[in-house]
């Protein structure tokens, strides 16, 4: 059956950030020097090709731009300047707004304006509900939850949680039916998806890949920082906040002091190793950065160098500059979540590992069915 180009898709990916696409001739080069490729994953070459052409279902289907890890090899040999691995980096963005069921993932990604719109929202809503839930202004000591009281910030940072969770696993799960189609569904019993449970564990936990692509782990070492300052940061705030968020003042020693520090200074060194990244521009991946690429690293550095600043004015004993400072760092936290959960960062984080565990329940479902029919045919 012939296939019909569609030209639009590659005029649209370079909305998400394609860069030269078109000088393609798919000498197969970037294939050949890329250390994750496979026989049946051949990117970036064949997503190229699908960009070229126009086949957006088979683009919505493919797993290839989650197992690209971005090295930059491929754009570093291309002969004809192709930049195959902002290619790779532009389908990533571009996949996140088709599992996006609202919409606003391509919004975000497509027009600036609609991510300094939902900056500002963020900010309105949060100074607007600190304006006018905040508990009694204490001006003779510091007292944050007397001000900030600890259930409604708790049960907030919960609703919250659990609001980005649904988005988040909803358009998972839209990944899930794009990548399996109904029949290959079908064809894949519960059993593999719980023996290869592990796959996606170990990969979620450790981000192995990043340690696989091209010759220096130092990029991947980053960005374990910024998951496990991320990841430590989070479980403080919405599952401890009793115990973190505290008017006791304690000694140097004490964990909970400690735990916040080394978030904090995981969060600040990973975001600004990018950003200093991002203005050299001494590696491949970030010869062209997109904007969503600089919003994430800022946002993650504003958080927690305002939590830093909200304990230093509280062991000072600054009342209302302690207040104002909480405030602040409220609406960087909304901010961040608004613009770069479900839609940006956060979804990339949760895509990689389920690609790679969709890739090894593929592999061990087609291994079970040849071995079946192998069986089958021994005993006619």
């Amino acid at each position: 059956m012939a296939t019909r180009v569609d030209p639009t898709l590659l005029k649209e990916l370079k909305e998400y950030g394609a860069v030269g696409v078109e000088k393609c001739f798919n000498c197969g080069n970037c294939t050949a020097i890329c250390p994750l490729t496979s026989d049946e994953y051949a990117f970036p070459r064949n997503m190229i090709r699908m960009v070229q052409i126009g086949q957006r279902e088979k683009m919505t289907q493919s797993l290839d731009p989650w197992l690209c890890y971005y090295c930059g090899d491929c754009s570093v040999t291309c002969p004809k300047g192709a930049e195959p691995g902002e290619t790779m980096m532009a389908a990533r963005r571009w996949l996140t707004a088709q599992y996006d069921w609202t919409g606003l993932a391509g919004k975000v990604y497509k027009g600036k304006g609609w991510v300094v719109a939902m900056l500002l929202v963020a900010a309105v809503l949060v100074v607007g509900l600190a304006g006018a839930l905040h508990g009694p202004l204490v001006t003779t000591q510091v007292e944050l939850n007397a001000f900030a009281p600890i259930h409604m910030i708790h049960t907030a940072d919960l609703i919250l949680a659990a609001v980005l969770g649904i988005f988040l696993l909803s358009n998972l799960a839209r990944m899930y039916f794009f990548v399996f189609g109904k029949e290959e569904r079908r064809g894949i019993p519960l059993k593999i998806y719980l023996i290869e449970a592990w796959t996606l564990i170990f990969h979620t936990i450790t981000q192995n890949r990043f340690s696989e692509c091209g010759d220096s782990k130092r990029r991947w070492v980053n960005h374990l920082i910024i998951v496990a300052g991320y990841g430590t940061m989070f479980a403080l705030i919405v599952i401890f906040l009793g115990w973190f968020q505290t008017d006791n003042i304690y000694p140097i020693y004490h964990p909970q002091r400690w735990l916040g520090y080394l978030a904090a200074g995981a969060l600040i060194y990973g975001g600004t190793e990018a950003v200093l990244g991002r203005i050299r521009k001494d590696d491949e991946m970030h010869k062209y950065s997109h904007p969503s690429d600089w919003l994430f690293p800022i946002l993650l550095i504003l958080l927690a160098a305002s939590g830093l600043v909200i304990h230093v004015l509280r062991y000072a004993g600054l009342p209302m500059a302690t207040y104002y400072a909480y405030v602040v760092h409220l609406v960087i936290m909304m901010m961040l979540y608004v613009t770069v959960g479900p839609m940006g960062k956060w979804a990339h984080l949760l895509y990689r590992p389920f690609a790679v565990y969709f890739q090894a329940v593929r592999v061990k479902a087609r291994e079970q069915s040849t071995k079946l029919a192998g069986a089958l045919a021994a005993a006619d």
